[in-house]
């Protein structure tokens, strides 16, 4: 087993406290054994300079919206325009094109300090809902492309089964649908048999929405969360027609209807959860389920705030996503959960750093099935996300504020060195698989253009 050691200039360690010369040994993939006051760097350890906190967990991603960074922008629009775009990329992948820009986007993600994705994997089948000779072909392309970034997974295979409440699956969406729950269970049980022995693999589930799963065979999915133990997340409550659909065909709100079918619990994450009432807060919080918050592409598609600090007090674990990728930056992710409640408000001061922080390293990993990830500790994942203090961004900042200045402050190109699993993928900035500007950027063309689209519509 290989040993290697890093020693940290500044290191965030639990329970939320900064500590300058952290030597930090590793041994494969753990950490083995972390010792504070070591001055100086000793001799064959890799010296990282700057904050170095855990490696940061992605906990919502769809990796085929990056190919819609900034081309969705040119008209008004609406989310549900933005979806008919999206539809469009859909419509083009492959699993090998798949894999090449879900690898590009991970390395991306890597790049920013993420060493574990919560990938929502809904897009399975070939166009017009064939199975491919290889059911699951989609996600095992996901789960190579994150191995060949240098991250861990959570495939969060979805159950999508209607185009809305009561509507077909029609056009693109019938890539998404196994028919009815049961088929979809097979399917994914399958999956997961693949993985079972795999550390750096979770198959989770979810439960698309309220909008794409009928409530009749939601406990079907819960059933498969609770028997195999893992992950459940669903989108709740992102777009106000969705609560209209939900109430008008239940009588009960998207919350309400996913706790009395036992979708919700501490295995549980909400995405979004952004238009919520004082009872669906005391749902989610009350059963201590998770909620996502992905502010980058709740702004870039007019969403809204949701109620990240009410949801927080009440019991419920905030975690991070970039969801759309119109931003990969968590630390953007993690201000913006505090700058939007301020605008909200019109008051400051609802979230410290050491919360933010947390949310985006040892929540997000929980939430994803690795609950012994996120934090710098002997016998948890060894991942180590080091971030300059010394940029035209961060210069300025001492030890007792560098928490403050990395969250409201930094962006992902100050990461300039990342750890992920007790392997170096990032060095002085640069990821080991090379240029992944030019990954990103030939994977994004051959992605827009197999099936012509161009981004408008």
């Amino acid at each position: 087993m290989q040993e290697l050691s890093y020693w940290c200039e500044l290191a965030w360690l639990p329970p939320g406290e900064v500590a300058a010369g952290v030597l930090v040994r590793v041994e494969g993939s753990r950490i083995a054994e972390v010792t504070r006051g070591v001055t100086r760097p000793p001799e064959g350890a890799v010296r990282l300079g700057g904050l170095t906190v855990p490696g940061l967990a992605n906990a919502h991603s769809h990796a085929f919206h990056r190919a819609l960074r900034g081309v969705t922008q040119r008209e008004k629009g609406s989310f549900w325009t933005w979806r008919e775009q999206m539809y469009g990329v859909a419509a083009t992948l492959d699993p090998d094109s798949y894999l090449k820009l879900a690898r590009a986007t991970f390395a991306e993600m890597v790049l920013a300090g993420i060493t574990c994705v919560g990938e929502f994997h809904y897009l399975h089948h070939t166009p017009g809902g064939t199975p491919y000779d290889d059911p699951n072909a989609m996600g095992h392309a996901l789960v190579q492309a994150a191995r060949e970034a240098g991250l861990r997974i959570a495939l969060l295979d979805a159950c999508y089964l209607t185009g809305g409440v009561g509507t077909p699956l029609s056009g693109v969406q019938l890539r998404f649908g196994d028919g009815d729950a049961d088929r979809w269970a097979m399917r994914t049980e399958s999956l997961t048999k693949c993985y079972r022995s795999a550390r750096d693999v979770e198959i989770g589930v979810a439960i698309h929405s309220v909008r794409a799963v009928p409530a009749e065979q939601m406990h079907l999915v819960a059933e498969f969360s609770q028997r195999h133990a893992v992950p459940l997340h669903a989108h709740v409550s992102e777009q106000r027609a969705e609560n209209t659909a939900c109430v008008e065909r239940y009588a009960a709100s998207p919350v309400q209807l996913l706790s009395e079918y036992g979708a919700l619990g501490p295995r549980s994450t909400a995405v979004h959860a952004t238009h919520l009432s004082d009872v669906d807060i005391a749902l989610l919080g009350g059963c201590r389920t998770h909620v996502c918050m992905c502010p980058t592409t709740e702004r870039d598609l007019a969403d809204g705030i949701g109620p990240a600090r009410a949801l927080f007090d009440m019991g419920s674990p905030i975690t991070l996503g970039s969801d759309s990728h119109a931003v990969v930056d968590l630390f953007e992710e993690a201000r913006a959960v505090e700058l939007d409640e301020r605008l909200a408000t019109e008051r400051r001061g609802h979230w410290s750093a050491a919360e933010l922080l947390a949310a985006a390293t040892v929540a997000g990993h929980a939430s994803l099935g690795f609950p012994d990830a996120g934090m710098l500790l002997a016998g948890a994942w060894a991942d180590l996300v080091s971030v300059r203090l010394d940029s035209v961004r961060t210069a300025g900042a001492s030890q007792a504020d560098a928490p403050e200045v990395v969250i409201f402050a930094a962006t992902a190109a100050d990461v300039h060195s990342v750890v992920s699993s007790g392997r170096q993928v990032v060095v002085d900035g640069r990821h080991v698989l090379g240029d992944v500007g030019a990954m990103l950027g030939e994977a994004i063309a051959e992605a827009r253009g197999l099936g012509g689209h161009n981004g408008e519509r």
